[in-house]
């Protein structure tokens, strides 16, 4: 049975019909500039001076610094789901899912959609120890994608894809720090081969149950 996607979009800013399209345009901007400054850098004056636009154009999508930084984060959960997530459900349930999830993380660090690499690895560090709606939100984000790779693990093992005695908690969590390894290094050396020896790390660990 494929594993649902668990992240609940219910709680995410949504924009107005008729700013929908700008509202898009700033939001990505805003979450590059996140991956490179962090949420707490990240203001109207900077986002207006980045894209060009004025701070009282900025200003009218977003009422407070809290709210655009909320509507950061789920701009970048959104583009995870279309980057990693989505092709990892597509993939044969078990084994093939487990694999898939870490082969889209690695090719969402490659392709270098964000200049500072998983945006929500960088937001946990950041955040983790400022309570509030935006820590609320990452972290939300943060259980519920491990609960995902738990779920991946679990099918495989119940198909006889892992060894019987494997936990799936445990390799969720070794999948995990594999993935957050390999966009540190990634984001420091900017070299290729690092995203290579994840990858052979991720085939290695999961090579086990055949």
């Amino acid at each position: 049975m494929t594993e649902a996607w668990p992240y609940d979009r219910a709680g995410w800013p949504r924009p107005s019909a008729g700013g929908e399209r700008t509202r898009e345009t700033i939001l990505r901007a805003a979450v590059s500039l996140a991956t490179v400054y962090g949420l707490d850098g990240l203001t109207v004056g900077h986002l207006a001076a980045a894209l060009g636009m004025s701070k009282s154009g900025l200003s009218a999508h977003f009422g407070s610094k809290q709210e655009l930084q909320l509507a950061t984060v789920a701009e970048a959960a959104r583009v995870f789901d279309e980057e990693v997530v989505q092709p990892a459900l597509a993939a044969p349930v078990g084994l093939g899912q487990l694999t898939a999830v870490c082969e889209a993380f690695f090719e969402h660090l490659e392709r270098h959609t964000f200049p500072g690499g998983c945006f929500m690895a960088s937001a946990a560090l950041e955040m983790g120890t400022r309570p509030g709606p935006v820590k609320d939100l990452i972290a939300a984000f943060q259980a519920q994608f491990g609960t995902l790779i738990r779920g991946f693990a679990a099918t495989a093992l119940a198909r006889n894809e892992l060894p019987a005695g494997e936990d799936p908690d445990r390799l969720a969590f070794e999948l995990n720090g594999i993935m957050l390894a390999a966009d540190t290094n990634f984001v420091f050396h900017d070299d290729p081969a690092v995203l290579d020896l994840a990858r052979q790390i991720v085939r290695q660990r999961l090579a086990a149950g055949d």
